[in-house]
């Protein structure tokens, strides 16, 4: 699945990094505490979160996250995209909550993998 197939399913806007929505992604993780994402995120993954503060740029490039998805219709501030434009990250934003947007990207084909 690429991050504009992602895009697509979760009917997100595009915050920033759309030259690089044909990455693919392999996995995905819902959390808003950074530790949990930090326990059992993988390379290549959609991270979807609430939580909108630069620590979530930062654990993404970390982690190698490609695509960070901010749900529940949480913006992150101008700052935060220039963080991530920097760094390659594709960010994307949904109306949809945390529990809907995991799910209907499991329906699609996207999973976390086992812990």
């Amino acid at each position: 699945m690429t991050a504009r197939d992602v895009r697509d399913i979760l009917g997100a806007r595009v915050l920033a990094g759309e030259d690089h929505l044909e990455k693919e992604v392999t996995s995905a993780c819902g959390a808003d505490m950074m530790s949990d994402v930090l326990a059992f995120s993988k390379d290549h993954s959609v991270l979807l979160t609430g939580l909108c503060n630069p620590q979530v740029i930062r654990t993404a490039e970390m982690l190698d996250i490609v695509c960070l998805v901010f749900v529940r219709g949480k913006r992150p501030d101008e700052a935060m995209l220039s963080m991530a434009e920097e760094r390659g990250l594709i960010v994307l934003a949904t109306g949809h909550r945390m529990f809907s947007a995991c799910g209907m990207l499991f329906a699609a084909g996207l999973h976390g993998g086992a812990v």
